[in-house]
């Protein structure tokens, strides 16, 4: 049996609120826009650049502007320490014991640009790690099924062989849609009220859960 896991990346593998919100708030200010709060700014977090300004400002708003500046001020922000988009506690060690499952494929599905998975990538040395890497540049954004569906086909996973761990309603949204199995973290950006409003199977209250969970979700044959 093929087993896939797929996972978020801001707000489940790494923390990365700080940036993103100093990024959208530098944003606003270049355009003469009043900045999100921080909540709102996060509740975004998940989607493709394109849909999470238009969800901030609206269809007739200046959403191309918007993104570009973000790309940029984001990129400059990456370089300041204070700023820094580090892994939850656990996640390290978790991909690790992952990584040595034979019978275990791990995936990336993310609302970050391709760039910006590179950059995760090199800097906590996951090369050779994810079997399939969808993003932003991939894919239509969450909650579109999409990402899911074509990383399981990159590894020829069924839907039942399949979870998604993510923060967001997004993900439990786009999970669902493709038939496979969403599990929530509670570390987010969303509330565990409302991922489990969105389907969510279970929602860990930490990194360590997860493997105990995946055994659930995933038990060994007989």
């Amino acid at each position: 049996m093929i087993k896939l896991v797929i996972f978020d990346v801001d707000g489940t593998l790494v923390d990365s609120q700080n940036i993103i919100v100093e990024a959208q708030r530098r944003t606003f200010r270049a355009h003469g826009l009043a900045a999100p709060s921080r909540e709102r700014s996060l509740s975004i977090v998940g989607l493709s650049l394109p849909e999470a300004f238009t969800a901030l400002v609206g269809a007739d708003g200046p959403v191309a502007a918007l993104v570009e500046t973000y790309k940029q001020v984001f990129g400059d922000l990456r370089h300041d320490p204070d700023y820094a988009e580090p892994l939850f506690p656990g996640a390290a060690e978790v991909l690790a014991r992952l990584r040595r499952r034979p019978d275990t494929h791990l995936a990336i599905a993310t609302g970050k640009s391709r760039r910006g998975v590179a950059h995760l990538i090199a800097r906590h040395g996951f090369e050779d790690l994810f079997a399939s890497i969808q993003t932003a540049d991939d894919a239509p954004s969450k909650p579109h099924p999409g990402m899911v569906l074509q990383a399981m086909a990159a590894v020829g996973a069924k839907p039942q062989e399949t979870v998604m761990i993510g923060d967001s309603t997004y993900d439990m949204i786009m999970t669902r849609a493709a038939d496979a199995i969403p599990l929530g973290v509670s570390w987010g950006y969303h509330t565990p009220q409302n991922l489990r409003e969105a389907g969510a199977g279970a929602i860990l209250a930490d990194f360590r859960e997860l493997l105990p969970t995946l055994e659930e979700v995933f038990p060994p044959r007989r």
